[in-house]
């Protein structure tokens, strides 16, 4: 029988991967190699220095610092710097964490147990507090629930992240909080705008949400209380929230970091403890509630009742923590104490001192000329509308907003930074008397450049006669 071995001397060049078995002459590369190394010195030689930024680098935006950083903002120098834009409640010194709070920070320093890295997600004990923290207000949620994160806003990013598919949109509330629109550049998620209504206490226009929901639509951003509006909402008007969600099939992300500052007569309900059906990422953290915003400690509890969120997406969250590797070991052994040590007195004085001053505030403004608040709830702030119609000397909003600087040395953040035009938001954890003091310079401001519709209306009709 012949065999049906060949040999492999008989096999071409280019079969045997350039091995025979007759010996060849070895082939040289030398020169080769040199050629490409020369060519390539001569491209990079003769190439300038050029470091690119990326393009979603570029095009994350902070809204606020966009405009803010385009106005000319000069303090009078005669007159002390009234800043009611900044929302730290700490910045003043007027509001300050307990001795508990502190302690907690303290104890866990001294401990010497916190400081090294802690799981990405969390440690267990930490995450168990803040399940039984959650669970206060209705939330059935356990540790394996929780994902702690640096702070609510990076909470708010890995909730935004996670559900980010190519062509996806989420929908935010107007006028919101301009981190949303901020973080959804970073993810490629379109923003679509859904109105709140100041005629009804910022109330979800709920028609209007729902007409830019489509089959693209990942999930409905919410925010209760809310910034910038100081709204709470009441129960009735969650659930109509919660109806068009459910028979839309999209999970909320729910940015409840004012939980619980709410003035009397108002109650906050975490949405997340309404609903068996929708899923809910709640989102929230220590930094207002508890007055430390520099810890940075926040957190994300998934609501999801009946698993329509699925492993995946818990998978997800978890890989998504390990891009920061958690958030600060002190405050994770701390906030066990922080979350159960610290005294219903502190969240009540909080809460008294911030309505005597959105009272103070509110009925100061009505009073004024072109002017126009809308009573808050709850949360750190107060908006007020503008008739730019009585005030003919500035173009626009922006314009008002820097005279009222150069002249008064008061700031307010003005409406555009939160996509909504013709209104400010006015800062209320401050001292009393300084913002009694703001009131009365917005008050000498609007006194002197205010025009009454009436005269507006002479002075265009004799215009009109003239030309």
């Amino acid at each position: 029988m012949e065999s049906t071995v060949t040999k492999a001397s008989s096999i071409p060049f280019s079969m045997t991967n350039g091995f025979s078995s007759s010996p060849s002459p070895p082939i040289s590369t030398e020169y080769d190699n040199n050629d490409s190394i020369s060519e390539s010195l001569k491209i990079t030689e003769s190439r300038e220095w050029s470091i690119r930024a990326s393009p979603k680098a570029l095009a994350t935006i902070n809204p606020i610092r966009k405009i803010v950083e385009t106005m000319n903002l000069t303090p009078n120098r005669e007159k002390p710097f009234i800043p009611l834009s900044i929302g730290d409640p700490t910045l003043f010194g007027n509001f300050k964490p307990c001795d508990e709070i502190l302690d907690a920070m303290l104890t866990t320093v001294n401990s010497s147990k916190f400081n090294g890295y802690q799981p990405a997600s969390g440690n267990e004990e930490a995450r168990k507090a803040v399940a039984e923290y959650c669970s206060s207000y209705g939330m059935n949620v356990e540790a394996k629930d929780i994902v702690l994160s640096s702070g609510c806003s990076h909470a708010l990013d890995m909730a935004m992240a996670i559900l980010a598919t190519p062509g996806c949109n989420m929908l935010v509330p107007r006028p919101g909080f301009p981190l949303y629109k901020t973080l959804s550049a970073t993810i490629g998620v379109q923003i679509k705008y859904y109105n709140l209504l100041p005629e009804r206490n910022w109330q979800i226009d709920i028609d209007d949400l729902e007409s830019k929901i489509d089959e693209n639509t990942a999930a409905i951003i919410y925010n209760n209380p809310s910034n910038p509006c100081g709204s709470v909402f009441p129960e009735n008007h969650i659930r109509q929230l919660l109806n068009v969600a459910e028979r839309h099939h999209i999970p909320i992300i729910a940015d409840e970091i004012y939980e619980n500052i709410v003035f009397p007569g108002h109650e906050f309900h975490a949405i997340a403890s309404l609903t068996d059906e929708v899923p809910v990422f709640h989102c929230s953290g220590t930094t207002k509630k508890f007055l430390i915003p520099g810890w940075r400690l926040g957190w994300i509890a998934i609501n999801d009742k009946k698993d329509r969120f699925g492993i995946d997406i818990r998978t997800g969250l978890n890989s998504l923590s390990q891009r920061i590797i958690g958030p600060n070991s002190l405050i994770q052994g701390a906030i066990g104490r922080i979350l159960t040590k610290t005294p219903k007195s502190f969240f009540d004085e909080i809460i008294t001192n911030v309505h005597r001053n959105a009272d103070h505030a509110f009925n100061r403004l009505r009073t004024m000329k072109g002017l126009k608040p809308i009573q808050p709830a709850g949360a750190f702030y107060i908006m007020v509308h503008i008739e730019m119609k009585n005030f003919p000397a500035f173009h626009h909003d922006l314009h008002l907003v820097e005279t009222l600087v150069s002249e008064e040395s008061v700031f307010c953040l003005p409406g555009a930074c939160f996509e909504y035009p013709g209104y400010v938001r006015l800062v209320l954890a401050i001292d009393y008397e300084m913002l009694d003091e703001a009131m009365d310079r917005i008050e000498s401001f609007t006194n002197r450049y205010f025009v009454n519709d009436q005269i507006t209306d002479e002075s265009n009709d004799l215009d009109i006669q003239m030309n």
